[in-house]
């Protein structure tokens, strides 16, 4: 009887966290899209975070939102992830301006400045990374501080720094 009742809660417990995965699957995606562009690598990122929060499921108490706690091990994994050259080699094309329509010279311009951005992004360390996509995401300072272990008052100042070191780079883009 004892051992059914275990059963039962582990499979309960298996079907609320794949629905709360389920709801909260954006936040794998966008964590993996951070932190590499790679296709095959963002599926393994994507795959690996799910793996580690299940096996962390068990501590989850409830307490905190679930996005926070998934979040904060989004990061954890993907930052590991990063360090460790789980990557695969990037294999770039040169583009072809001939094969493809350009549309207008506004596109083309726009398109610049994304691809600065993106090398803005990729330049940037783990934890501003981190910063910069929870503050992207319209978190609260609070929530930024709690998924990444830092003050209030750091968080706002890592953040004015990020912005101002973002504006230069794109600024020297141009």
């Amino acid at each position: 009887m004892q051992q059914s009742a275990f059963v039962m809660d582990v499979a309960e417990r298996g079907q609320q966290f794949q629905e709360l995965l389920e709801r909260h699957r954006g936040i794998l995606f966008k964590v993996a899209h951070t932190y590499t562009r790679d296709a095959h690598d963002i599926a393994d990122l994507v795959q690996e975070i799910a793996v580690q929060a299940w096996r962390a499921f068990a501590r989850y108490d409830g307490v905190r939102p679930f996005s926070t706690w998934l979040y904060r091990i989004a990061l954890n994994v993907a930052i590991s992830f990063r360090r460790s050259g789980g990557h695969h080699e990037q294999h770039l094309v040169p583009f072809d301006a001939q094969l493809h329509d350009v549309a207008t010279t506004d596109a083309k311009e726009s398109d610049d400045r994304v691809r600065g951005l993106y090398r803005c992004i990729d330049a940037l360390d783990p934890l501003n990374r981190a910063l910069l996509l929870l503050y992207l995401e319209e978190r609260s300072y609070r929530e930024i501080a709690d998924i990444l272990g830092l003050s209030e008052t750091n968080v706002a100042t890592k953040l004015g720094r990020l912005k101002l070191r973002i504006r230069n780079d794109m600024s020297e883009e141009i």
